[in-house]
């Protein structure tokens, strides 16, 4: 207990000598302080309460919000630039624990109410529905006026809930925690997510190193990535638990070589939120790798696959029925697709559809984004099985994580946060330079389109563009401008493959 206690200490005190890192934590602190304006908190928060009593609860808080959190997304951007281990070994610096940083950039998050998204007051009156014994798969938000439901975005305050029965459960046992104080409520609900981020963290290092990646690389691109750290810590996230938990099946399989003992973790994963089936699929092959297409090893291998996918679905269908909610979040399957995003099918679907609703002078008309979305529905399924072809028998971390981010991108909204759930094994697929800019630049795209919502939410449209180009001008000055080079294996890792 006392290494172990000394090894924090050695952890966190190399990480505060880190300018980077304080660079990350002033990030931070940035969005929480622009986390204190009308583009995050709802109208019904508490928070306003304070903020009037303070006299900052006018047209300067809105600014000022905007400045905050932009700035300190330019500054987490370049902490995370900076702290890139290729970057660190080429000039002769230590290696950090990417806990130890995590911990530190993190911090000032976790002291202000969810950014970036409400989704976290949603989890709220889901969990306040469940307890007045109404089914959040049968009624929405709206159905119990008051603070719970005021909290809600609006355009969810009707719909039913998306998420697995055990996220619906998870957010009931939290709002009992908090006394039933709707506010405090949504804070908690960083509980489930942090423990979603401490599997995460544990977990990628791990995985990388029995796959031959470098576990630095592996941690710089999935644990401190400043997706995770707005989305899974500071928006509370509820994908940070399936995500982690799917992480803990893979690693169940291949420590004890038993894909079983990882199926039956899938199937939790997936009462969090259903994409982590797509994991289970792939279990068998990271035992016993499948090599020809003769009929009777396919045969096999098909039978160890649906084997897997059959245990993990069986362990949700346990869930769903113990729980009492039973499986109503077949009927929100299209709550997500209700908003617009940068999907690039939904976009596409609207500048076909433009042109179309200009002549017709209807600019409400959606034809043609319906049917681009249909079209991505198919494109989805159609890269999975291409993926599957070539990948799941020989590489089936890369069918899971290609396969992951593939869905992500075809699905017809898409969010920062989806992303991650394939991102988090992409170093472990050993991906070429090209794909892992190609990563690190959608990861500065989502983040600024998210950012640039905010602003234009808080008004300052004008300011939000010239940050945004600052965002890039940090992305161009460390990465777009740098020669694709691979990076180094750790020592401790080519001494590995030595052998």
């Amino acid at each position: 207990m006392r290494s172990l206690a000394s090894e924090v200490v050695r952890g966190l005190a190399q990480a505060g000598r880190t300018r980077a890192v304080w660079t990350g934590f002033l990030g931070s602190v940035g969005i929480l302080i622009g986390s204190l304006s009308p583009a995050y908190l709802p109208q019904a928060s508490p928070v306003w309460d304070t903020l009037r009593t303070f006299g900052i609860d006018g047209p300067t808080t809105r600014w000022i919000g905007t400045i905050a959190t932009l700035v300190g997304l330019a500054l987490l951007l370049e902490s995370w630039f900076r702290l890139r281990p290729s970057r660190r070994r080429a000039r002769g610096r230590p290696q950090l624990r990417h806990w130890a940083v995590l911990a530190i950039v993190s911090a000032p998050l976790l002291l202000g109410p969810p950014i970036f998204s409400h989704d976290a007051y949603s989890y709220a009156a889901h969990g306040w529905l469940i307890h007045n014994n109404l089914s959040p798969y049968q009624v929405g938000p709206g159905i119990l006026p008051g603070y719970y439901a005021d909290q809600v975005a609006w355009v969810w305050r009707e719909t039913t809930a998306p998420y697995g029965p055990l996220s619906l459960w998870l957010s009931h046992g939290i709002v009992q925690a908090a006394g039933f104080d709707p506010f405090v409520s949504a804070l908690l609900m960083r509980l489930p997510a942090l423990a979603g981020v401490i599997l995460i963290g544990i977990l990628v290092p791990a995985i990388a190193r029995r796959v031959g990646a470098d576990p630095a690389a592996a941690s710089w691109f999935a644990v401190l990535n400043p997706i995770l750290v707005i989305d899974f810590i500071g928006g509370a996230h509820n994908d940070s638990q399936m995500t982690g938990l799917m992480l803990l099946g893979i690693w169940l399989t291949m420590r004890y070589r038993a894909w079983w003992l990882g199926a039956l973790v899938i199937g939790v994963a997936a009462a969090i939120k259903q994409p982590a089936f797509l994991a289970a699929v792939a279990l068998p092959f990271l035992v016993t790798p499948w090599s020809s297409w003769r009929p009777r090893p396919f045969t096999i291998a098909m039978f160890r696959a649906l084997g897997s996918l059959g245990l993990s679905v069986a362990v949700f269908a346990a869930i769903s029925l113990g729980s009492g909610l039973g499986f109503g979040w077949v009927n929100a399957i299209n709550v997500p697709g209700m908003v617009d995003t940068v999907s690039p099918f939904t976009v596409l679907g609207h500048l076909v559809q433009f042109p179309f609703n200009l002549a017709s002078g209807d600019m409400t008309g959606r034809g043609w984004v319906t049917t681009f979305r249909g079209i991505g529905a198919a494109a989805a399924v159609l890269g999975m099985i291409y993926f599957a072809v070539r990948h799941l028998g020989q590489r089936p971390l890369t069918f899971i994580s290609w396969s992951l981010i593939w869905f992500a991108l075809c699905a017809p909204a898409i969010h920062s946060w989806y992303l991650l759930w394939g991102a988090v094994l992409l170093p472990m697929t050993h991906p070429s330079q090209r794909l892992l800019r190609g990563a690190i630049v959608a990861t500065v795209v989502l983040l600024g389109f998210n950012a640039m919502n905010f602003g234009l939410r808080n008004g300052w449209w004008m300011l939000v563009l010239l940050l945004f180009g600052a965002t890039y001008w940090i992305m161009h000055s460390h990465e777009l401008s740098q020669p694709m080079d691979p990076d180094e294996p750790a020592p401790e890792l080519a001494q590995d493959q030595r052998r």
